[in-house]
């Protein structure tokens, strides 16, 4: 079972739980719509594995290991569960 977004494998589904970055990070991710208790999926990782590509809320985006990494999640047991 992953605790941070960097240990996702392709497919997995999450909750988003803590964020563990600076402020200025942590906003941009507000911004984008990854505040605690939202849930997120993996979409695929890139060759090298770094960047990973997350779906939130109908929007792709990719981040870093650096950041995923610093963020805690709680992974769903039940691969019938949507983000939406």
């Amino acid at each position: 079972m992953a605790n941070t977004l960097s240990e996702l494998k392709k497919g997995d589904i999450c909750e988003i739980k803590k964020i563990e970055t600076k402020n200025q990070i942590k906003q941009r991710l507000y911004d984008i719509g990854m505040i605690p208790g939202t849930k997120v999926k993996c979409l695929q990782k890139s060759m090298f594995g770094d960047p990973t590509a997350f779906l939130i809320k109908d929007t792709v985006f990719a981040l870093r290991n650096q950041i995923s990494s610093k963020i805690f999640v709680k992974t769903s047991t039940n691969k019938e569960d949507s983000i939406t």
